[in-house]
């Protein structure tokens, strides 16, 4: 079914990301809108052999459409999405943090829980991208095997803050090359040839915001409140590509290989796992796939039922914009 689409953010990295999988993977648009900023409205994008104009996203601006597909930062789409949802009978799904944790709104990873999703939706929540390579692991350990607990650490690159965040690092890396410069130009700390273990504000606890998102959206995807999952999450010079060292206590004993096989043929997932020859999943491997990469995958020395593995997937693609459209593909095909 053909579909009048919008998308909210368009000009960001995620917004040109959707745009672009729209075109490369052939969704059924009949009528594309493009909305971003004021300061961005009027320039033009391309899409299919058209240049689009985009228009400055106002509620009174915006198409009554099929399909929405939202990128906007969180406080704009709290202000914003409500009053659009309310003028327009389409369906938004929005990859901001703002309505993730409502009961009444789907958080969904189409190849794990894409069956919670009905033709009444209005609106779609995106999880968070760390989260949504995390899960597309987890969830078949925890059918074949049962989950108690998740340890995390992520390694997740500078995109993951928007094209600012990439043009510094670049910056800071020329800078540091060339004159021994350390200064930070977005992050409270340089990034450049550095790690930060912050992302996001911090909770009472010691936890950053960041840590408590993987953790409550793992569980509401999963539908699983007991698993114990705690993250420590940390930005990396890296320009694209999020990792993640993953401690997994299963409920039922299970050998490396049984792990790795059940995960090699699991929907959207590529175990590499050759350490010996150099192949294991890295930030430069998820440039040319949509896959979540998974390998290093060993039996914990001490305890019977861990499993220690290492996650890599594309935060831009399928930790955002191909989960969307991926959303937006499972809705149209159930109309």
């Amino acid at each position: 079914m053909s579909c009048k689409t919008a998308v909210f953010g368009a000009t960001g990295l995620v917004g040109r990301e959707i745009v672009n999988l729209l075109e490369e993977r052939e969704f059924p648009v009949s009528d594309l809108y493009l909305y971003a900023s004021e300061s961005s409205a009027g320039e033009k994008m391309s899409f299919s052999g058209e240049d689009i104009t985009i228009k400055a996203l106002k509620p009174e601006n915006v198409e009554n459409c099929d399909i929405y597909l939202s990128s906007m930062p969180g406080e704009v789409s709290q202000q914003i999405i409500p009053e659009i949802k309310e003028k327009n009978s389409g369906v938004i799904i929005d990859n901001s943090s703002s309505f993730r944790m409502d009961r009444d709104v789907p958080l969904v990873v189409p190849e794990v829980n894409g069956e919670v999703l009905d033709e009444n939706e209005d609106l779609i929540a995106n999880p968070n991208c760390s989260t949504i390579q995390l899960v597309m692991v987890l969830k078949p350990l925890l059918d074949e095997f049962g989950l108690k607990r998740v340890l995390v650490s992520t390694y997740q690159s500078a995109s993951g803050s928007g094209a600012e965040a990439v043009s510094a690092l670049k910056k800071e890396s020329r800078a540091r090359l060339q004159n021994g410069d350390f200064k930070a130009e977005y992050y409270d700390n340089p990034i450049a040839f550095n790690l930060l273990p912050a992302i996001d504000y911090f909770h009472e606890d010691g936890f950053s915001n960041e840590e408590i998102k993987m953790r409550r959206e793992s569980r509401k995807i999963l539908e699983k409140e007991e698993i114990e999952i705690n993250c420590t999450c940390v930005r990396v010079p890296v320009e694209y590509g999020h990792a993640e060292s993953v401690y997994l206590e299963l409920e039922e004993k299970a050998r490396a290989e049984m792990v790795s096989d059940l995960l090699d043929q699991a929907l959207g997932v590529k175990v590499l796992d050759e350490p010996e020859a150099g192949v294991y999943p890295q930030p430069l491997d998820t440039e040319n796939t949509d896959d979540v990469l998974v390998g290093r995958i060993r039996n914990d020395r001490d305890r019977s039922r861990g499993i220690h593995l290492y996650i890599a997937a594309n935060n831009i693609r399928k930790g955002a914009a191909l989960n969307a459209v991926q959303i937006a593909e499972k809705i149209n095909s159930g109309k």
